[in-house]
């Protein structure tokens, strides 16, 4: 139903095992059997490894940011790709190629996700901390696969069987089951995932309690429960573990702020597509930009303007780009200080200054607010009503979290202020392009989905 055969070397196996009710066959030489796979710590580990730096992971990754960028007011495309206009315009069609990236790559990654905990369960060759360990991984990314999808579609089928066929034609779950998985995963991820980082502690690069906990702050506020979504920063931003970094540092490999990063080469580079060495004239732009009224909103002495926006100059038209990662080549040899940051300690104060604020703990929203405005070189909010303080922080938010993973685009349709925001920037906008349609091809093969309004 959903998958193309794009698979971890190690985890192709388990294709084979679950269709061997249907096919007998002697496996290549060059695979291991699904019981072997999970035999021991080691090979069990570098299954629940290849998570990290998984094709289809590092895709829905980078085409969050891309297309959840052009739907929203934060990116311009520069190239004449029709599919990419589409979400610029916010005129998708059920037909865009753009699909396999937000659709069936975020399914792949939740079928290895439960073909890894299936595996470890029924393992009988593993140790009790590493069985905890793995499934407390594979879990993470289930939940941030299901986070990402409904944010884009609405709900979708949930595929936990690891039984491919038994996952063909399920129909598209509510909202709320969708999000009752995504809080169980997390949750369960936060009891089994060690605090400290497992491997090289200082990369952070492999999921931690921290880092469930993060997210699951970052799901409790998009599902409006403020005390909980505050409760859970809290925990994060209590610990010790982590502090702000300077604007010049918050994205390299040893930042303080960082919670969780991808040690990939596609991590080191994933975002070179919209951002050049340096600022320079008749440079061409990179296909992905921020939209020229964007740069209007950073106040005067605002240092993210200067450090973390670049700019060319292309046949006399100005291109403002991304500049958060430096990196702009990373081989095996030279990969350079910086990894793809997902989850960091500055996102964690926005949302707890918005939980409080909710809550009208003015105060705190305050506090929590100008930790984000004093890094950027900005005096402290005069914001100091509920109504004010709360527009303060989305504001905040655009300019912060610009370019990653499509927080200005979810954050304009959780707040509803996503019609007020686009409708007068683009005139092909319409209420119903809040949700993207389910792909064409999807509904063809399985006739138990249904589409989202305006799409039919």
């Amino acid at each position: 139903m959903f998958f193309k055969n794009i698979l971890m070397p190690v985890l192709l196996i388990l294709t084979f095992a679950s269709c061997k009710k249907f096919v007998e066959a002697d496996l290549a030489t060059n695979l291991i059997s699904k019981e072997d796979a999970f035999a021991t710590d080691a090979s069990a580990t570098s299954a629940t490894l290849s998570l990290y730096s998984y094709f289809p992971t590092i895709q829905a990754i980078q085409y969050q940011s891309w297309l959840g960028g052009l739907s929203s007011d934060e990116l311009q495309n520069t190239t004449s790709n029709a599919d990419l206009i589409q979400y610029s315009q916010n005129v998708v069609a059920t037909t865009n190629s753009n699909y396999q990236f937000i659709w069936n790559y975020p399914y792949q990654v939740i079928r290895e996700c439960n073909l890894i905990i299936d595996g470890v369960n029924r393992s009988n060759g593993m140790s009790v901390a590493v069985k905890s360990q793995l499934t407390g991984e594979a879990k993470f990314f289930r939940a941030l696969m299901y986070f990402n999808m409904v944010n884009y579609f609405g709900g979708v089928p949930i595929t936990d069987d690891v039984t491919e066929l038994n996952n063909s034609f399920k129909a598209r779950a509510t909202l709320a089951e969708n999000y009752g998985l995504i809080l169980a995963d997390l949750k369960d991820a936060q009891n089994l995932l060690p605090e400290t980082y497992t491997g090289t502690a200082a990369l952070k690069v492999r999921a931690n309690k921290w880092a469930a906990t993060a997210l699951l702050s970052k799901v409790y506020l998009y599902n409006r429960d403020y005390v909980s979504a505050e409760a859970e920063a809290s925990k994060v931003i209590t610990t010790g573990t982590y502090t702000m970094a300077t604007l010049g540092n918050a994205f390299i490999t040893s930042s303080s702020e960082t919670i969780l990063q991808l040690a990939t080469l596609f991590g080191a580079s994933s975002f070179t597509a919209y951002r050049t060495t340096s600022s320079a004239n008749n440079v061409a732009p990179p296909a992905y930009v921020l939209n020229n009224n964007f740069t209007r909103d950073f106040e005067p002495g605002d240092n993210r303007k200067t450090a973390w926006v670049d700019s060319t100059t292309f046949n006399a038209v100005k291109y403002y780009r991304i500049n958060k990662y430096k990196v702009q080549t990373a081989t095996a040899a030279t990969p350079g200080n910086e990894y793809t940051v997902l989850l960091r300690l500055g996102e964690l104060y926005l949302i707890r200054a918005e939980a409080r604020a909710q809550q009208n703990n003015i105060s705190g929203a305050q506090s929590d607010l100008n930790m984000i405005r004093s890094r950027a070189g900005l005096a402290n909010t005069t914001a100091a009503t509920q109504t004010s303080i709360l527009a303060a922080i989305a504001k905040e938010r655009k300019l912060e979290l610009f370019g990653e993973f499509g927080n200005r685009w979810f954050d304009l349709k959780r707040t509803a202020t996503a019609d007020a925001v686009l409708a007068p920037l683009k005139t092909t906008y319409r209420p119903s392009a809040q949700l993207f349609p389910i792909p064409a091809a999807q509904i063809l093969l399985n006739a138990n989905l249904t589409q989202n309004p305006g799409y039919n």
